[in-house]
C-alpha cells in the first residue's frame, strides 16, 4: 500500500474500506479534470453527480443514481455530519434554499472533492469554508 493510500485508510472502517481507498485515491487523481455539465467520463469531464457515478462504478462496481436528487433520495444510509467517513457523499443546497443542488466525495479532514461548476475543475474544498458550511445539507454512505 502506498503512503497516500495509508493516509486515506486512516479513519476508514468497515468491510468496504478497500473500495473506499480506491474511490478516494482515484478522486485525488482526477483533480484538475474540467467541469462539464452532464459529463461522466475522464475524457469529456465531469459534473458533480457524474464524477460520483464514475468513481463508485469504476473503483467499486457500485451503481448509484445519476442525479444528485436521486442520490439523496436513495435507499442508501444517511450519515450524520459528525459521523462522516472518507468515501461518503456530501450534499449541498443552493443559495440557502433547501433544494439540493450539489454533491461531492468526502475525503476526511473536513474536506471533499467535487466538480464545482462551469469554468472550474475537479478540486478539493473544505466543509469549514463559510459557503460550504452554510450550504451543507446531508450525506449518504454508498460503500
Amino acid at each position: 500500500m502506498s503512503f497516500a493510500n495509508k493516509n486515506l485508510a486512516s479513519g476508514v472502517a468497515g468491510k468496504n474500506s478497500k473500495h473506499t481507498i480506491k474511490i478516494v485515491s482515484r478522486a485525488h487523481e482526477l483533480i484538475g479534470t474540467p467541469y462539464r455539465w452532464g459529463g461522466a467520463t475522464v475524457s469529456k469531464g465531469f459534473d458533480c453527480s457524474g464524477l460520483l457515478v464514475y468513481l463508485f462504478r469504476s473503483e467499486a462496481g457500485i451503481r448509484i443514481p445519476r442525479t444528485t436528487s436521486s442520490m439523496l433520495n436513495s435507499k442508501f444510509s444517511t450519515v450524520e455530519r459528525r459521523n462522516l467517513r472518507s468515501g461518503d457523499v456530501v450534499f449541498f443546497k443552493h443559495n440557502g434554499r433547501n433544494q439540493m443542488k450539489h454533491a461531492g466525495i468526502y475525503i476526511g479532514g473536513n474536506r471533499f472533492i467535487h466538480a464545482p461548476r462551469k469554468g472550474k475543475h475537479v478540486r478539493i474544498d473544505s466543509l469549514s469554508n463559510n459557503y460550504w458550511s452554510k450550504s451543507y445539507l446531508s450525506a449518504k454512505r454508498f460503500h
